[in-house]
Parts: structure tokens; sequence; C-alpha cells
């Protein structure tokens, strides 16, 4: 099990450091450094198992576009309007995410009762293996203190270099 307390303290020490090396990854080859995120990625899911953490769901809110509202109000058989007054609030930054934490979609289980209609940000969390993942890197860089395996990857490369 992950401690989680752990890695957000860890992350935190080391993230001046993880910061100085997406700096530098960002004027390496695109390609490569895609191929290097995306191994790095299912290596570090073969070991960590998101039923375990789910601190994702527990500590933060995805971004839920018009597409993701309207899945989600058909889930549950109401007007978009209504899952937005229900479960959604405008951020300073003027998107839509949850009222409130954990995801009140995430059962005791750590399970996710919308899995099958969850939004995009979900379910492309934490976003290391998607293409042109030198465009997330500052996104990167939080998630290191909320997942173990964006951690797990930054460290990798981390103790890579020479």
């Amino acid at each position: 099990m992950v401690n989680i307390n752990q890695l957000r303290q860890t992350a935190s020490r080391w993230k001046e450091q993880h910061k100085k090396l997406l700096t530098g990854l960002k004027k390496k080859n695109a390609s490569d450094v895609d191929k290097l995120f995306h191994r790095l990625h299912d290596e570090a899911f073969e070991k960590i198992d998101c039923l375990q953490c789910a601190n994702c769901c527990k500590t933060t809110s995805p971004i839920f576009y018009q597409r993701d509202i309207e899945r989600l109000a058909k889930h549950f058989r109401i007007r978009p309007s209504e899952f937005i007054e229900q479960y959604l609030h405008i951020d300073e930054e003027n998107d839509y995410v949850l009222n409130s934490t954990p995801c009140p979609f995430l059962g005791d289980d750590n399970y996710c009762s919308v899995y099958d209609s969850r939004p995009t940000a979900c379910s492309e969390y934490p976003h290391t293996d998607r293409k042109r993942v030198q465009q997330l890197f500052d996104l990167t860089l939080k998630n290191a203190s909320v997942c173990p395996a964006v951690f797990d990857i930054l460290e990798k490369i981390r103790l890579a270099k020479p």
C-alpha cells in the first residue's frame, strides 16, 4: 500500500530536481521522450495498483468538459444542468471541477461507480502515456505528489542521468 503522506513529502523534497529534469527533457526529441515515458509508464503500472491507492480520486478533481458532463448526465438520467448543479462548480481557471473531494463517485473499495462514463481526464490520468507528453510537463510535476506512478517515472529518469 502506498503511503500518500510520505509520497507528498518526498515529491516536495525532489520537486526542484524534477522540474529541472523536465525542463531539460523539453529540449529533447519529442518522439524519444514519448517512448521513454511510455515505457516507464508501463513499468510503473506493472507494480502499482490504482485500486490500492486511488489518491487521485481522493485528493484532486478532474476537469469536466461539456462532453463529460453530457455523458455523466445521461448515465444518471438527468439533464446536464442538473448534473452541474449537483456535482460541479467553476474554478479559478474557469473549468468545471467537482464540488468536493474525495470524488463522490469513488466507493469505499476504491472502485469508480461511473467508470464506464468517467471524465476524459480520469480515463487519461496520469497522462504519462499520452503522445506529446512534453506538453503536459507542468501537470506531470504536480501529479508527482499525487500519483506514485508519476513519481516513480520521474525518479527512474533522474537516477538514470549520468
